[in-house]
């Protein structure tokens, strides 16, 4: 965090008060693709975040440096302006302070800018106050891991635009900044979440939820239709939580996500037929499905039958947990698995491997590729003295399979986002 503070120090060279604001990262233990459907998932905040260092101004607008692209630019606040209207523009030079080193106001930002834009808007539609800021942002959620690094930054951009409309905010978790402007964290999540919608992708509640809620030491389960959620415990002295990145980068916004979610939607409403009461994949019952299955078209049926046995799994995940049978745990990690990789597909060669050679280590309890697919990362609960034997075997097999190099890392349930300074 220092070292955020001098390095915002560097690029703006600018006085007043340094606040950091942090969004963390999250992994999905299991409950995957059910959010969308209004079902249950299980994650937990990762250490790994994404932070803005920032100081507020008087000008209707933010300006960014990102650590990662290397690249600064400024965007217009206010949801007043008309849609058509260019609210971006980009510095050449990443030190320039005036601003006639501006290039001209432009209509397509990069990528990067689109998320703290989308969020400013979502937040000026909602009627809260927005003020300017100049900020730095970095992190080290990896992007397109599958661990929700654009969640990661929506959320910490969401508590620098609120706390910034409000600068003696003191330090603290994200409820801090909410309630200040009368909003809850739930409410705050969804306008995270609608905001990544504008961005492009049509994500569930999940990903900005355990970004704001996370708890240390526990995972969240989650009802992604009324946003009631319980902390279960995670026996970090019996097993640990391990996290791989395949190195396999993915893209949500080429389609292959949106597609199944309109698949899913499809095949809600062709069982709702036999059920009236059925809203979403949340309400078919497994007994209502398997008796009805052969009414759906075959695609259909097969991302139907992931994510109703899907949700039976977080209840069965939950069970096994407060009784301690880590043991039945992992095999519904094993079984989430396979079930995302034939009837969700959305695994691969790598995800497959990384799943493959976990499951050959004893005392690893169970594995599979966690967040969207696509690529990304894999998680598995391990013995904690199976460990290392996991990391040897990894990097013993994967990178000669697929020359990747893959990235290994034992994480902590975390607590959620704050204001840090």
């Amino acid at each position: 965090m220092a070292d955020l503070v001098a390095r915002f120090r560097e690029i703006f060279g600018r006085g007043g008060a340094v606040r950091v604001v942090r969004g963390p990262g999250r992994v999905n233990l299991i409950g995957e693709h059910t959010d969308y459907n209004g079902g249950f998932v299980m994650p937990m905040a990762l250490e790994a975040a994404v932070r803005l260092a920032f100081v507020p101004h008087d000008e209707p607008t933010v300006a960014l440096w990102s650590e990662q692209f290397a690249e600064r630019a400024e965007f217009a606040l206010g949801a007043e302006l008309p849609a058509e209207t260019p609210r971006w523009r980009r510095y050449p030079k990443a030190a320039a302070e005036d601003a006639s080193s501006l290039s001209s106001w432009m209509n397509t930002p990069p990528h990067w800018l689109r998320y703290p834009m989308a969020v400013a808007e979502v937040l000026a539609e909602a009627g809260l106050p927005l003020r300017g800021f100049t900020a730095i942002v970095d992190g080290d959620v990896p992007v397109g891991s599958g661990l929700s690094s654009s969640a990661a930054y929506e959320v910490a951009a969401a508590l620098a635009l609120l706390v910034a409309a409000k600068p003696d905010l003191p330090a603290g978790p994200a409820r801090v900044a909410a309630e200040a402007h009368g909003l809850t964290t739930e409410r705050l999540a969804l306008l995270c979440q609608s905001a990544e919608h504008r961005v492009g992708v049509r994500c569930g509640i999940m990903d900005q939820f355990i970004s704001l809620h996370g708890r240390r030491g526990h995972a969240i389960v989650l009802d992604c239709r009324d946003l009631s959620y319980e902390a279960v415990p995670l026996p970090a002295d019996r097993a640990k939580v391990v996290v791989i990145d395949s190195g396999v980068r993915r893209k949500l916004t080429t389609g292959a996500y949106n597609e199944r979610r309109s698949q899913c939607e499809e095949g809600a409403g062709r069982l709702r037929k036999f059920d009236e009461n059925i809203r979403q994949l949340r309400d078919v019952p497994v007994d209502l499905f398997e008796a009805h299955e052969e009414a759906l078209p075959q695609v259909v049926r097969r991302r139907c039958r992931h994510v109703v046995t899907e949700d039976a799994r977080v209840a069965e995940s939950i069970e096994a947990l407060g009784a301690g049978d880590l043991d039945r745990f992992g095999r519904l990690i094993n079984a989430s698995h396979n079930s995302l990789r034939d009837d969700y597909e959305v695994s691969g060669r790598e995800l497959d491997l990384l799943v493959e050679i976990a499951r050959s280590v004893e005392g690893v309890l169970g594995s599979r590729l966690t967040g969207a697919g696509f690529g990304g990362c894999t998680v598995s609960l391990v013995r904690p003295g199976a460990v290392e034997a996991l990391r040897e075997a990894v990097l013993a097999r994967y990178p000669d399979e697929t020359g990747l190099v893959p990235r290994l890392w034992v994480s902590e349930a975390a607590d959620g986002a704050a204001i840090e300074v």
